[in-house]
């Protein structure tokens, strides 16, 4: 069923907002004419949530720190990076601790901004929700509660699984904060802020409808899935997917699986059935090729590699968070046997 699509003015009113140093406010030159406000994201999904939102805004400078096909745990920050979140008014970050590389950035580089934490009013999955077999977790959405974090100076995988955006609900949910706190720092452009984000919102949740959609016509039993790590949890759960294991059995894609490790997930393998075993594009397809042969099945990898710690080149299967869905999707579809219906019309 469609998810109705959130009313953004009604929403943004209460949408939560982490603000770290100065209060928000809109940005003004000497002469008290509006100025531009620069705006630093730190992956290249939140980036491309808030690029959405700020269109054509010709008031804000969007700069991204982690590239495509760049992996968030891996990153670290250049001297330009720094530069330019030195002089940001506003950081748009993913939270759960996933940037562990962002304390020693802000003292670095002196950023007294404003922070939109984007995993605000998300209910977060614990460590170790999602790591084998989906149907034995709880839905992540069966508590309608918003998380509280506390203090989210505090940036470590203690506080539960970072990978929030691969359900497309909870990728709604983060649009509208982003929205929220870019209208609270640029006032002058909240209409243009309201507006792309009600548009980006609608193909969200055409999105999320398609994906239902397809995934629901698999039989349950065929619904299963290896991918590269364990950074799908939230996907699984959204649309009730048997998450048989990962090739690191890790958030952090850094990880390095055991000979015990490995033995075990190609035992899994053959004992559910799983038909293949995907890689990530941003991770060395090597490991996840290996257990696949081993376990006689399809390795997917290369252009046929999952979008997930990171986004692709703008200009290529996995250049846009929309972009990234549906090509994964397609990919387990394919995977399954299954013909994807066609995409919704403000999806093509």
């Amino acid at each position: 069923m469609l998810k109705k699509i959130l009313v953004l003015p009604a929403l943004l009113g209460s949408a939560i907002l982490t603000l770290t140093g100065c209060s928000a406010q809109t940005v003004a030159g000497a002469d008290g004419t509006a100025a531009q406000l620069s705006v630093v994201a730190t992956t290249t999904q939140v980036a491309d949530f808030t690029r959405n939102i700020i269109g054509d805004a010709g008031a804000v400078k969007l700069t991204q720190l982690i590239q495509p096909n760049q992996s968030a745990h891996s990153y670290d920050p250049s001297a330009a990076d720094l530069t330019a979140l030195g002089a940001a008014d506003v950081l748009v970050i993913n939270g759960v601790g996933l940037e562990e590389w962002l304390d020693a950035a802000i003292e670095a580089s002196g950023f007294d901004g404003v922070t939109i934490d984007a995993d605000e009013g998300i209910t977060i999955s614990p460590v170790g929700a999602g790591t084998d077999h989906a149907n034995d977790q709880a839905d992540v959405h069966a508590d309608d509660t918003p998380d509280t974090h506390g203090d989210t100076a505090t940036h470590a995988h203690g506080d539960g699984d970072p990978h929030i955006w691969t359900d497309v609900h909870n990728a709604q949910t983060i649009v509208h904060t982003i929205t929220a706190g870019l209208i609270a720092a640029d006032k002058n452009d909240a209409a243009t802020f309201t507006t792309n984000a009600t548009a980006y919102d609608a193909q969200l949740a055409a999105l999320d409808e398609w994906i239902h959609t397809n995934v629901d016509a698999v039989p349950a039993n065929d619904r299963l899935l290896v991918s590269n790590h364990d950074a799908l949890g939230y996907f699984t759960a959204a649309y009730h997917i048997d998450y048989v294991g990962s090739v690191i059995p890790s958030f952090d894609d850094n990880a390095e699986p055991s000979a015990a490790e490995i033995d075990s997930l190609v035992a899994a393998i053959k004992k559910t059935g799983v038909a293949a075993v995907f890689s990530e594009a941003s991770l060395s397809p090597k490991t996840a090729e290996t257990i696949a042969t081993e376990a006689g099945v399809t390795v997917y990898s290369g252009d046929d590699a999952l979008y997930v710690d990171s986004l692709g080149p703008r200009d290529g299967a996995g250049g846009t968070y929309l972009k990234a869905q549906v090509h994964n999707v397609t990919l387990m579809l394919e995977s399954w046997g299954v013909t994807p219906t066609a995409l919704p019309a403000n999806l093509q």
